[in-house]
């Protein structure tokens, strides 16, 4: 079962993302924060993002193969600089397909790992279907490794709670900041993280920017608004389940 009562185990993270990119980009922060207290993170990484994340790769001549394996090596080191585990699928994307064999592998992940906290895109994305396949694929893989009959090795899984991580257009992904974390303090571990994403380079002042915004947002939250200069860098996240808790905070 989900270990959240055994005090000597490491608590447990999974993220499920589609692409080598998007565990950086959303949830780099949050990884690092996991990682810094001592808990496990563990990256199921569904696709490389060859085709559709990469395309300075291939305006410059290279190849599939290679753009597979180009965009793999910077997911390690990113994940390396994190402090986690990434797990590549190798599923193809654009498009990512939801299929039962690929839901049947996440389900042996979450039984493996047995995670306290799962993140993963939200189920909206007009301009990304990989996302919203990833997120589905994620969501059900959990509910099917909870069941007892399921035909899977490994104990069954609590019930850990889910953070869907901000999409590039929230706007229009019906995307909410329901959860500002406060990611100061591995603030410099994320950004050096996003900077081995050589592919998508284009992204790094963007999440940056987004970084500072949320952090306004966090600290306007957080208490009065005094109007003091701060350098507070946030993650903003959904909830698709009702937070459970015996007290009210």
């Amino acid at each position: 079962m989900t270990h959240a009562n055994a005090p000597d185990t490491p608590r447990s993270t999974l993220v499920v993302t589609a692409h080598a990119g998007d565990f950086v980009w959303r949830a780099g922060g949050a990884i690092a924060l996991a990682a810094s207290r001592g808990e496990k993170v563990t990256i199921a990484c569904l696709t490389y993002g060859e085709r559709g994340e990469s395309a300075k790769a291939w305006r410059e001549g290279r190849k599939l193969e290679e753009i597979k394996a180009m965009r793999r090596g910077e997911a390690e080191a990113a994940a390396a600089v994190l402090g986690a585990e990434v797990v590549f699928f190798d599923a193809g994307d654009y498009p990512l397909t939801v299929s039962p064999e690929l839901t049947d592998r996440l389900v042996a992940v979450y039984r493996e790992v047995q995670p306290d906290v799962v993140l993963t895109h939200p189920l909206d994305d007009p301009y990304n279907g990989d996302h919203p396949a990833a997120a589905r694929m994620a969501l059900d893989a959990r509910v099917l490794a909870q069941a007892v009959g399921y035909p899977a090795g490994g104990e069954v899984i609590g019930a850990p709670p889910v953070f869907l991580f901000e999409p590039h257009q929230p706007e229009m992904c019906g995307f909410r900041p329901e959860v500002l974390l406060d990611i100061s303090e591995v603030w410099e571990t994320k950004r050096r993280a996003m900077e081995c994403l050589a592919a998508q380079q284009h992204l790094w002042d963007y999440y940056t920017d987004l970084a500072v915004r949320r952090g306004v947002q966090l600290k306007r939250n957080a208490g009065p608004n005094l109007g003091l200069a701060h350098t507070t860098m946030a993650e903003a996240y959904m909830r698709p389940y009702p937070q459970v808790t015996g007290e009210l905070a």
